[in-house]
């Protein structure tokens, strides 16, 4: 299988791990008439080309001003968009598109509009960091207005052709022309337009009150729905919590340590949602000491995985049971089972047998070479990312390990996994919608050459997901379950804990889907 990727898609699908479904829901009184809905990033999107969409905090940004040809109801299943219908093959979908939508520009959308954005991200000149992982690889549209369609097609057959559509963002209007003027602007058919953008501190937007094409037919005339929307960037979650308190936000996303202070507060609506997963990687290259399978499944052994993700999630994580985000489309554990049992003795056995023999000063050795490990991990991600790399790095030096730590700030994390490499274990969080997502990343060619961050070779999992790939939907899930169970057992990555968020709202309802808005769904409350 051939993929495309970069260092910028893996921070997308890794450092900024999305949350999914539910609603915040408010116990303020009764709806309030228009107003201005604030809610908090936690970090600044940068450019607002849909088609440079790699960060979710960029997608969150973008969901009020844009529409997807399909979207996911609260089931997973998928539900009408842009498109009023559709018919699928193994190896396209052709869209049968509404007749009433409009640009913000006023322009009719056209089957050719949404051709075209298949095919800019599909360019290589524009170098998309979405294509051929959020955008199926080898993609290709066409467009018949008159007949009011349009084909998306890949070279192969693809499983999950139609479930891909609700992550691609549609351009149109002078969008399409002038695709500069989306770095700092919009050009969409989603119920609210940018108005005002300032870098690092706050993205305004205008309701678009002709807006009539809603999931279910929702529209922006329902009472309540706010005017304004105002997202304001403010990276510290403590920050964040304390406006939401006095009333100066409406909706954030907490993590940290003021998630117990916001869910034991009165007047604050509350929803807890999957924020993605919490694992390690071990680098397979030909120099490391993981790319032993005995060593990997040894230094495994040694953690107790249990402890480890109530120390990753502060005590508010579930157990892992697979790599994909709710609602996926394939339902499974794939975790359970396929680990080795937390067991030292075994470890320190298994490490004796694979060479690696204790030194005087309790740090294993073998040919001469010190058992080393670089353990990298992102510092913004809060405290407990960097408890569990604490609490990693002592196991492993007590199972006879050297073990350094290398914290870096998010945005450099991607270019120490793909770029510097230099690193032996790395705690990288994930989240992502579709399995298809992954494959870049867990097989195929290493970095820097290809998107292969940590060498995999799995040959089970490569046979798995090349069949489960060309069977549709459904059809091919219980191969890409086998596929990720694989990747388990094989101690290729460990997951530790899927890591849950507060969404928490003041004076306000909403909902959100895989971090992104459902802007139909806002709706100002009463002061309570």
């Amino acid at each position: 299988m051939k993929h495309t990727g970069s260092a910028a898609v893996l921070g997308a699908l890794s450092l900024l791990a999305t949350a999914c479904g539910g609603a915040a829901e408010s116990p303020s009184g009764g709806s309030a008439a228009g107003g201005t809905f604030t809610y908090a990033l936690r970090a600044d999107p940068g450019v607002l080309d849909p088609a440079m969409g790699a960060l979710s905090v960029t997608n969150t940004v973008l969901s009020l001003a844009y529409d997807t040809l399909t979207n996911v109801g609260p089931d997973g299943k998928i539900i009408p968009g842009l498109a009023e219908k559709w018919d699928v093959k193994p190896d396209s979908v052709t869209f049968t598109l509404r007749k009433d939508v409009t640009c913000s520009d006023g322009s009719k959308l056209t089957p050719a509009d949404v051709a075209a954005n298949i095919d800019h991200i599909t360019d290589p000149a524009a170098k998309s960091p979405i294509n051929g992982v959020l955008v199926p690889a080898g993609m290709k549209a066409e467009a018949d207005d008159a007949a009011g369609t349009v084909t998306l097609s890949t070279p192969k057959p693809f499983s999950f052709i139609l479930e891909s559509t609700p992550i691609i963002f549609i351009v149109c209007g002078k969008g399409l022309k002038d695709r500069s003027a989306l770095a700092r602007g919009t050009s969409g058919s989603g119920p609210y337009t940018l108005t005002e953008a300032v870098p690092g501190d706050h993205y305004t937007f205008r309701v678009r009150e002709d807006y009539a094409w809603g999931p279910g037919g929702a529209t922006t005339k329902a009472p309540g729905q706010p005017a304004t929307v105002v997202l304001k960037v403010v990276p510290n979650e403590q920050t964040a919590a304390n406006l939401l308190v006095s009333g100066d936000l409406n909706g954030a996303m907490v993590q940290g340590s003021d998630r117990a202070r916001l869910e034991a507060m009165p007047g604050i609506g509350k929803s807890i949602q999957s924020a993605g997963n919490g694992q390690f990687f071990y680098h397979q290259g030909d120099d490391r000491p993981a790319k032993d399978p005995a060593v990997r499944k040894a230094l495994t052994q040694a953690i107790n995985l249990t402890e480890l993700a109530g120390i990753a999630s502060g005590g508010t994580g579930r157990p892992a049971t697979g790599l994909v985000l709710e609602p996926r489309p394939c339902r499974g554990d794939t975790v359970t089972g396929h680990l080795p049992a937390f067991d030292p003795a075994a470890a320190a056995a298994a490490l004796d047998a694979a060479g690696w023999k204790a030194g005087a000063d309790g740090v294993r050795a073998k040919d001469g070479r010190k058992l080393t490990l670089r353990l990298l991990y992102g510092t913004t991600r809060g405290a407990g990312v960097q408890a569990a790399a604490e609490y990693l790095a002592a196991a492993w030096k007590k199972a006879g390990a050297d073990v350094t730590l290398n914290g870096v700030i998010d945005t450099k994390l991607s270019e120490s996994l793909a770029t510097a490499q230099d690193w032996d274990v790395a705690w990288l969080p994930i989240g992502v919608t579709l399995p298809t997502q992954l494959v870049a990343f867990l097989s195929g060619p290493a970095a820097p050459k290809g998107s292969n961050f940590a060498h995999l070779t799995n040959t089970r999992y490569e046979e798995l997901v090349t069949e489960a790939v060309t069977k549709p939907g459904a059809d091919g899930c219980k191969l890409w379950l086998e596929a990720e169970s694989a990747l388990f057992e094989n101690a290729d990555l460990v997951p530790v804990v899927e890591n849950t968020t507060l969404v928490a709202s003041r004076n306000a309802t909403f909902q959100m889907q895989a971090e992104l808005f459902s802007p139909t769904s806002f709706r100002m409350t009463e002061a309570g």
